[in-house]
């Protein structure tokens, strides 16, 4: 991984810790939206477009917006302190979740664009693909035949939720509006 992807993943770590220690609603709600938007750019760097668009969308920017309008809806508390009492449980429990997680992905990881990736080993399925989409589903783009024949369900349930989450934020504004 390059030190862009490292720099990233350090950012995403931080801003996940600091997200479960904020006690302040607002600090939480702020850090979770870059928290999102992190992930969103990592996921564009491992070459998943369609996820990033969705994370960004979705993560950073409806769920933050429909939490920050219920936030505005209630009261802050009034204390200076932005961590009053840290939970010491929590924090050895997700300090040791980390850890697990970061052994798990700098050992097992392979780069994008390794050849001894078992996506790029397993080359009769990409070969299949790219021989018979044509024949199989009638589209003649590759890329759009797995996602809308292969991959019809999960594609159609994506657009559900992005959908689903439009229409909330819209009805929420709404309301927010003539409130």
């Amino acid at each position: 991984m390059s030190l862009v992807a490292y720099t990233l993943a350090v950012f995403i770590l931080a801003t996940a810790v600091a997200t479960a220690l904020f006690r302040d609603v607002l600090s939480a709600i702020v850090v979770f939206g870059s928290y999102s938007l992190g992930m969103a750019i990592l996921y564009t760097l491992l070459l998943a477009p369609d996820v990033a668009m969705t994370e960004a969308a979705i993560g950073a920017g409806v769920t933050t917006i429909l939490l920050l309008l219920t936030i505005a809806r209630t009261t802050r508390p009034t204390s200076e302190k932005i961590f009053e009492r840290v939970n010491l449980p929590a924090v050895v429990v997700v300090s040791a979740f980390v850890l697990v997680l970061v052994s798990t992905v700098l050992g097992d990881m392979y780069a994008v664009g390794d050849p001894a990736a078992p996506v790029w080993a397993n080359t009769e399925v990409t070969q299949y693909y790219i021989q018979h989409t044509y024949e199989d589903t009638g589209v003649q783009n590759a890329v759009t035949a797995v996602l809308a024949a292969y991959r019809g369900f999960d594609t159609f349930g994506e657009a559900v939720v992005v959908f689903a989450a439009g229409v909330a934020v819209l009805i929420v504004l709404k309301r927010e509006v003539f409130a």
